[in-house]
């Protein structure tokens, strides 16, 4: 396991997460192989590769869900400080401004869309347990205030009239949204979609494209993806890094992936001559 490096560390004023000789082993096996990349502040990133290649364990590493076997990784937090996350609590590294969706939709379904979404906003609750317990003012205005947030945030997400349905039997992307708008809700300065894309039809793909641009710009942060659908990739994002069995192949803008040997032998076989 990597030790949690305590030194000072600098990005560059651009510069929001940085990845450096990652690497991480699971028995004999190195699933994530001395990996090195950087995203820029408010820029759309993408990670891509092959089946197995690795992506989304690079995304449980950077989250503290799986601890590396070395490497650094540091992260310009929504108070402006730089930080090492290696050795950090899955919780505080929400609390740094760092969210992630999963493959898999992870919503309570016995509880209402809105509630899923308040889920979002524990970081922020400032009243103690006894206060919320027995409803103190304190509590109720903190429980309105976030209530009135996370209303606003499904309404520009396009769903605030399902807010009080249960998200059990939900369609599949109205389940997405719900869990982009839970992550919306943590202030965040860096989020993390793993395959937000899986299982939606073309047109929901657009919307969500759409919708990934818009995220970026009103609430200001950064976008950093996996995701399998190459025409969602190659038209929002603005760089790429490709890897194989966790080794980088490539990083470099959508144009420079597509022309990549080494990228289109990983995805289609080397051509025989």
């Amino acid at each position: 396991m990597a030790e949690k490096n305590t030194a000072v560390h600098t990005l560059a004023p651009d510069e929001i997460l940085q990845v450096k000789n990652l690497s991480i082993n699971f028995g004999g096996l190195k699933a994530v192989d001395d990996l090195t990349f950087t995203l820029k502040e408010k820029e759309i990133f993408g990670l891509i590769g092959p089946n197995g290649a690795g992506k989304t364990t690079v995304f449980n590493c950077i989250t503290q869900f799986y601890k590396p076997t070395a490497g650094e990784i540091w992260f310009r937090t929504n108070k402006g400080t730089v930080e090492n996350l290696i050795g950090k609590q899955v919780h505080d590294i929400i609390r740094l401004g760092l969210v992630r969706t999963f493959q898999n939709v992870e919503l309570i379904r016995e509880l209402s869309i809105i509630d899923n979404v308040l889920i979002g906003a524990h970081i922020d609750f400032k009243a103690s347990v006894l206060s919320q317990a027995l409803k103190l003012p304190k509590a109720r205005r903190e429980e309105r205030e976030l209530r009135q947030q996370a209303e606003s945030v499904l309404d520009y997400l396009g769903i605030v009239e399902l807010k009080d349905q249960l998200a059990g039997g939900q369609p599949y992307g109205i389940l997405k949204k719900v869990e982009l708008a839970r992550t919306l809700m943590c202030q965040p300065r860096l989020i993390i979609l793993d395959e937000p894309a899986a299982g939606l039809n073309d047109v929901e793909t657009e919307q969500l494209a759409e919708t990934i641009h818009t995220i970026r710009d009103k609430y200001n942060c950064t976008i950093f993806l996996v995701e399998h659908d190459m025409r969602l990739v190659m038209s929002i994002c603005n760089h790429i890094c490709a890897i194989s069995f966790g080794k980088l192949l490539a990083n470099g803008t959508p144009s420079e992936i597509q022309n990549n040997k080494s990228v289109q032998e990983a995805y289609l076989g080397a051509e025989e001559d």
